[in-house]
């Protein structure tokens, strides 16, 4: 329990930051937006790639069982909605809400806080994973396109090709000249905590109500999730570091991408934002007993 506070409370106080300037300052929450998908984080997650420890064994474990964990997910939802006869656009919305936890925002920096550096490149590889989750098979499952066209969108994102690029130089041994690494660095170091403000900023302008599609949601989310972790986790023998990454980023709320994918692809918008409120919200109650499992196992 040591390092709970240290690890929630600086994500919330940048969240509330967030909040404040959603509240005061007209700032437009999609330049940010842009400025974390197509720079801040492709930085990110080249640099960490580049300069990570992890070996291919344990990066391709963790990336296993993101999979594992989002199809067994995938299955649940599945026969939940088959026995409550939901709608098949609100079938599609619950996958959507459950399959994708918003470990780029807030679970890299909750990561990061808790378990340092090398929590945080493990962190990066599942982010990775859930990246392709998230922009690959979202959009076949809400709009009923092929998985070959949603992995083209993917292909042309720069998130996919900045990981390309940083195991290159990886996998070759190249040393990047005038401390060009440095730069990269602070690129990457910057998408943290805009992240957060653009969570925080998010947070004003969507409104807070709970229905039965919100209780499902958090349910498979919030709890859920992390226990399917915890159990394919061991099932796979994750190493101890590898094992607590991988609880905490499946144990994170919906991501805020998602609210995008369902207003473009097909799906319940409002019920989808409404989610990632409420989920955010309560994560913070969820994520510190999380937390304390993680530092068991």
């Amino acid at each position: 329990m040591t390092v709970l506070l240290p690890a929630i409370i600086p994500v919330a106080f940048i969240i509330i930051i967030g909040v404040i300037v959603g509240k005061t300052l007209k700032i437009h929450k999609q330049t940010l937006s842009q400025l974390i998908v197509y720079v801040l984080a492709p930085a990110l997650v080249a640099d960490s790639l580049y300069t990570t420890t992890i070996s291919a064994q344990n990066a391709a474990q963790l990336l296993l069982g993101v999979f594992i964990v989002a199809f067994i997910l995938y299955l649940l939802v599945s026969i939940i909605s088959s026995i409550l006869k939901l709608p098949p656009i609100t079938r599609k919305s619950l996958i959507a809400t459950s399959l994708h936890p918003n470990n780029g925002n807030m679970g890299l920096p909750l990561v990061d806080f808790a378990l340092g550096a090398a929590g945080l490149e493990r962190a990066i590889i599942y982010m990775i994973g859930s990246s392709i989750l998230l922009f690959g098979v979202a959009p076949a499952i809400l709009a009923g396109t092929s998985l070959k066209h949603s992995l083209t969108v993917t292909f042309k994102l720069p998130l996919m090709w900045a990981m390309l690029a940083g195991l290159s130089l990886r996998i070759l041994q190249i040393e990047l000249p005038f401390n060009l690494g440095e730069a990269l660095h602070l690129l990457g170091r910057a998408a943290i905590p805009v992240a957060l403000l653009i969570l925080g900023m998010e947070l004003v302008t969507t409104q807070f109500k709970v229905t039965k599609f919100e209780i499902i949601s958090l349910n498979f989310r919030l709890i859920l999730a992390p226990l399917i972790a915890l159990l394919v986790g061991k099932i796979i023998q994750l190493n101890p570091l590898d094992l607590q990454v991988f609880i905490l980023q499946s144990a994170m709320p919906t991501a805020v991408n998602t609210v995008v994918l369902a207003t473009e692809f097909g799906g319940e918008a409002l019920k989808v934002a409404r989610t990632i409120v409420v989920t955010t919200l309560l994560s913070f109650l969820t994520l510190p007993f999380v937390l304390w499992i993680a530092e068991q196992v």
